[in-house]
């Protein structure tokens, strides 16, 4: 299925033929190595909000208030977004200078300690690990861009969306298996082995696998090597970076407002599920199953027919206005298996908003600055994910439907933002 990535010096491409099936190989590499990468992140998601809201664990006192709990919720998903700000344009630079291997193999390597990291946080109830780990989590997700930037390397304008989606599809794969068995490896009820910490250890294990799969068959993507700028506050600088390039400035405040928005939504949804409908963390790993499988479904099989009539810009006329409109419509249902209607909306409107907006982005830049691009747009969406969550953390404990309304409130600005604007017009 993959081609190895040692490669003789005699084997080199010798037609438009050989390029398109290495390139197709490639992309498989990759669609393999992110479905493996979000298998494992999938695991923890069920874990980390009913971990801390859980008053029989000692990580913050039998004292601490819900509003306490859900604040220090709030902040220790802020510290893997605020790493990942960190790591994103920086990375996306550095595999620009070095190529996109060694970034991507080094940044599974950190993401394997992170996991060990966290789980041993459990074991010990040390907030401070936690924090340790889940920071060093998101400074190694910050690869996506390199990820991206790997795909847009071997990607023509016209494939773009698709071998995007391609990604996105193995994110929904991830998402579906993922929580799921999250959900069943952390509750103690199916085994009495098994606990909160079980499913890091499982995440352990599949970055090794990961790293083993890159190292074994991932070969460079990178033609032209260019010393883009590396900065310690790389980070802040892509930002000004971003709204400081006139041609990509509307795109990236899109992006900005649609990754803010729907934050508020992922982050905190937890919350909202458990306090409403006494969610444990197998429902909650069902239920973002749920969600994943919508979004495997959107990007693998509707994206790809689709953007093959359709170019970006009026997909997303549709998809942004779908994707608000259904993340308020979580609040109406008073019986939780309705959610599992609203939910393909969300999928659906997610599903094609975020491959064909990153196609836009894509397609305006220069081929030969793909990684400091794309590294910029992953600094804006690290820097909107920061503070949805704080933001949240506060605003749960005054209502626990705050969230959700002011993220599909967000998603609709983001919309208005892109349809009133003539520039993102094709």
């Amino acid at each position: 299925m993959f081609k190895s990535g040692k490669r003789s010096a005699a084997a080199k491409p010798a037609s438009p033929t050989y390029r398109m099936d290495h390139n197709q190989s490639l992309l498989r590499v990759i669609f393999l190595t992110t479905l493996i990468d979000m298998l494992g992140f999938g695991l923890i998601i069920p874990v980390v909000t009913p971990l801390l809201l859980d008053p029989t664990l000692s990580f913050m006192g039998s004292t601490a208030t819900f509003a306490d709990r859900s604040m220090m919720i709030g902040f220790l998903l802020a510290s893997f977004s605020l790493a990942q700000f960190v790591g994103a344009g920086f990375l996306g630079a550095l595999s620009d200078r070095h190529g996109r291997k060694p970034v991507l193999r080094y940044t599974v390597a950190g993401t394997l300690i992170s996991y060990l990291v966290f789980g041993i946080g459990i074991v010990q109830a040390s907030l401070p690990l936690l924090f340790i780990g889940r920071f060093l989590l998101g400074f190694c997700s910050g690869n996506l861009a390199v990820t991206f930037s790997a795909i847009a390397d071997l990607s023509s304008t016209e494939y773009k969306s698709r071998n995007f989606g391609m990604v996105g599809a193995a994110f929904g794969i991830g998402f579906v298996l993922g929580p799921f068995l999250g959900g069943i490896l952390s509750d103690s009820t199916w085994h009495p082995s098994l606990g909160y910490d079980t499913p890091f250890w499982a995440a352990a294990m599949l970055s090794a696998l990961n790293l083993w799969v890159l190292q074994r068959y991932f070969t460079e993507t990178l033609t032209t090597r260019r010393r883009s700028p590396l900065h310690p506050a790389s980070g802040l600088r892509q930002i000004a970076k971003a709204f400081g390039r006139p041609e990509l400035r509307g795109l990236f405040a899109v992006s900005f407002l649609m990754v803010f928005g729907f934050n508020f939504f992922t982050q905190f949804i937890q919350v909202y599920l458990i306090k409403r409908f006494d969610f444990g963390q197998g429902d909650i790993g069902t239920l973002f199953g749920y969600l994943g499988l919508w979004i495997a479904l959107t990007q693998g099989l509707l994206l790809r027919p689709v953007s093959a009539r359709l170019s970006p810009a009026p997909i997303l006329r549709v998809s942004l206005l779908l994707m608000g409109l259904a993340v308020m419509g979580m609040l109406v249902p008073n019986q939780s298996i309705f959610l599992y209607a609203i939910l393909p909306l969300v999928s659906l409107g997610q599903g094609f908003s975020s491959p064909n907006l990153l196609s836009l982005i894509s397609n305006r830049a220069d081929p030969s600055v793909q990684g400091e691009i794309l590294g910029i747009n992953q600094s804006v969406n690290s820097f909107a994910q920061i503070f949805p969550p704080i933001i949240s953390g506060f605003i749960v404990a005054w209502d626990i439907q705050a969230p959700l309304l002011v993220s599909g409130s967000i998603i609709v600005l983001a919309w208005l933002t892109f349809v009133s604007n003539r520039s993102l017009r094709p």
